[in-house]
């Protein structure tokens, strides 16, 4: 996949390691360089303040191991539904993954959210609520 000799591209992890392909070790805001790995992955997410927003750009958070580079998933969802059928659908869904998904995340080389995030996500569930103010029952 060389294409451009002395070249550098950026792609996610998953892809480098299924496809066994070489990185480069990257310096990190605490001045050391690291290699892109699920600790280096960790050691990032650990350094963000997930109960101001799940919204996270994890460029440059501190700590010596994590990765410069690190981004989170996120999904969006109105905390007012229309269809709250259709929400209680998406948060059974997501109940389901964060309970025994993070097997799955791991063999699809991902790294699964820490159990405290996942906590405080499960939380702010109870702000899903329908067009009448009832909370969206999805247990």
């Amino acid at each position: 996949m060389n294409r451009l000799p002395n070249s550098i591209g950026y792609v996610e992890y998953a892809y480098v390691t299924q496809n066994k392909m070489t990185y480069a070790q990257l310096q990190n805001a605490a001045g050391s360089f690291v290699s892109p790995d699920d600790s280096a992955f960790k050691a990032a997410a650990a350094g963000a303040d997930w109960n101001k927003s799940f919204y996270q750009v994890l460029t440059n958070q501190a700590g010596k191991d994590a990765w410069p580079i690190t981004g989170a998933t996120f999904i969006l969802l109105h905390k007012v539904q229309d269809k709250p059928a259709n929400a209680t659908t998406v948060l059974k869904f997501f109940a389901w993954a964060y309970k025994g998904g993070d097997k799955t995340a791991d063999d699809l080389d991902y790294v699964p959210m820490p159990d405290a995030v996942k906590a405080t996500i499960a939380k702010s569930w109870g702000e899903v609520k329908d067009a009448s103010g009832k909370p969206v029952a999805f247990k």
